[in-house]
């Protein structure tokens, strides 16, 4: 059989078989819009395995089946890992359940024998090595250039990668020492906004980029009015100290960008004083609390609460100094 007839045959195959799902974090939507979203999808997928399979077909490359074990990640990473990621379930339970559709495409590892270096399909090698199955994939040699070109025109044209995802790889893209123009062609961009991706990616602290995620909704505008606000020192350290609470990582990505920025508005200032009552397990009032403008006024009206309070004094303040010295560390 032609070359031609077998790409045919697989191609035809493909559209009675289940296609693998979409690795994008983008929203979907449900009804006849994500019916018709999923359609285009599959027919996206088809072409780019029906592309792929051509040019492997016409450059001699052949899709060969690869231990995962074997295919280490690009040298530069292009995604943020999240937790509890319900895309890449999906795309797993569909390779589980109709096969891999798409190649990924792997380079012979540069420094080590026997080893592969992916350029993309970084999630499909994943979900293959969590199933423990051969990844599909098609192997060719690739310099530091062509790889990163096509790791990000693999992702780019798809918009498979939020804001924030692409500035951190134009980011680390130039701490490989990559130019702008090599970074503007593996994004598929022009310039100007490189300029705009490295500048929110050099400004916002690697830090808090990883913990608020890929937030998929959040796009340039927002990054780019962050990225102003935290040149602030005192804000910077106001975000730094947001992102590492317990409330703060159990929310969702796109949630995780909200607090953060609502963590860094303006605190409102009172505008009457305020009196608090502070009362024992019993409700006996023993002291009173008036909040000022910039101080909090107490009135000790227990006597024995009084004694107290002085006998402790020490050790409280030993132990707010303590705190405050833990605090700069951090």
């Amino acid at each position: 059989m032609k070359g031609r007839d077998i790409l045919k045959g697989m191609l035809g195959a493909a559209d009675n078989a289940k296609t693998e799902a979409p690795t994008g974090h983008a929203h979907r939507p449900t009804g006849a819009v994500r019916a018709m979203n999923l359609s285009l999808g599959k027919l996206g997928e088809e072409a780019a395995a029906a592309k792929s399979l051509r040019e492997s077909m016409a450059s001699g490359l052949a899709v060969v089946e690869v231990e995962p074990g074997l295919v280490e990640m690009s040298f530069i990473r292009d995604r943020i890992p999240i937790e509890n990621d319900a895309d890449f379930e999906i795309l797993k339970l569909s390779i589980q359940e109709s096969g891999q559709q798409v190649p990924i495409l792997v380079r012979p590892h540069p420094t080590k024998s026997n080893m592969y270096q992916a350029a993309y399909g970084h999630r499909r090698l994943k979900a293959a090595f969590d199933l423990a199955i051969p990844v599909r994939a098609v192997v060719k040699n690739l310099t530091d250039e062509e790889l990163v070109l096509a790791q990000g025109q693999e992702n780019g044209p798809r918009l498979d990668l939020s804001f924030i995802e692409r500035a951190l790889f134009a980011y680390r893209m130039q701490q490989h020492g990559f130019d702008r123009e090599m970074i503007a062609k593996a994004l598929a961009t022009d310039k100007p906004e490189i300029s705009r991706l490295l500048q929110v990616a050099q400004t916002v602290d690697p830090e808090i980029i990883l913990a608020v995620g890929p937030a998929p909704k959040v796009g340039r505008p927002r990054w780019l009015a962050l990225a102003d606000k935290l040149k602030d020192e005192t804000l910077l350290r106001r975000a730094q100290s947001e992102t590492r609470s317990s409330t703060f990582s159990a929310a969702e990505t796109n949630k995780r960008f909200e607090q953060l920025w609502k963590s860094l508005e303006p605190k409102k200032s009172r505008t009457k004083d305020t009196v608090e009552t502070v009362r024992t397990k019993k409700g006996l009032p023993v002291a009173s609390m008036i909040h000022v403008k910039n101080a909090v006024r107490i009135t000790v009206t227990s006597p024995d609460f009084a004694d107290f309070l002085v006998k402790k004094m020490p050790a409280l303040v030993a132990d707010f100094e303590t705190e405050k010295e833990v605090d700069a560390r951090d």
